[in-house]
């Protein structure tokens, strides 16, 4: 017999200002923030990789004092079914946090497919005009690297609209310019970018 995914209660205080909101993922931060408006204790949350999906619940969990149950679409469907109806009978608020919703999530079991219809929603979008440059600079930031906005500016209108591709062009450029003690310019990402086929090579009126 497997053993019941419970879910998990994260650690508190998890800070608000590390999720980035923009109007790709303004609605999910409201519905969560709103929690109590919700039909029934329980809402779903999805989301592509690395979109901030799991730290957005943990924010959630921290604020409503509610629990998480994260990559729900992984876990057998009689636990997410029973943790649904644990969080009614507590009154307790829960979160189901999955990459997509059904059908794209194919939920079998009747019983949990209703439920989770009868759920909120809350998705988020892959990340706008807005969204990108913050991405980007936030993670070079985070591996303190000297990229200035002219670059950042650069890299948001080439990149694929993804949370991972974001991810892949700055893990990219972290290594090479550490390999190559080189410091990041438009025309060393350009290089890098389009040999890791991040990016497609410019045409001549676009390479600036």
């Amino acid at each position: 017999m497997s053993q019941m995914a419970l879910p998990l209660a994260w650690p508190p205080d998890p800070r608000a200002d590390a999720f980035l909101v923009s109007e790709s993922n303004a609605a999910a931060v409201h519905t969560l923030e709103h929690w109590a408006t919700w039909p029934t204790r329980a809402a779903l949350l999805t989301g592509p990789r690395k979109s901030g999906r799991s730290l957005l619940a943990r924010i959630f969990a921290a604020k409503s004092g509610g629990t998480i149950l994260d990559d729900a679409d992984r876990l057998a469907e009689a636990d997410v079914f029973h943790a649904w109806n644990q969080a009614q009978e507590t009154r307790r608020p829960l979160l189901i946090v999955a990459e997509a919703e059904p059908p794209t999530w194919p939920v079998k079991l009747p019983d949990l497919r209703s439920r989770l219809a009868a759920s909120a929603r809350a998705a988020i979008q892959p990340p706008d005009d807005a969204l990108m440059p913050q991405l980007l600079g936030r993670l070079f930031d985070r591996r303190a690297l000297d990229a200035r906005n002219d670059l950042i500016e650069w890299l948001a209108a080439r990149i694929e609209r993804s949370h991972v591709a974001v991810m892949r062009a700055v893990d990219a450029l972290d290594q090479e310019a550490m390999e190559r003690r080189k410091r990041l310019s438009i025309p060393f990402a350009r290089i890098t970018l389009v040999d890791a086929g991040i990016i497609s090579p410019a045409r001549p009126s676009e390479d600036t």
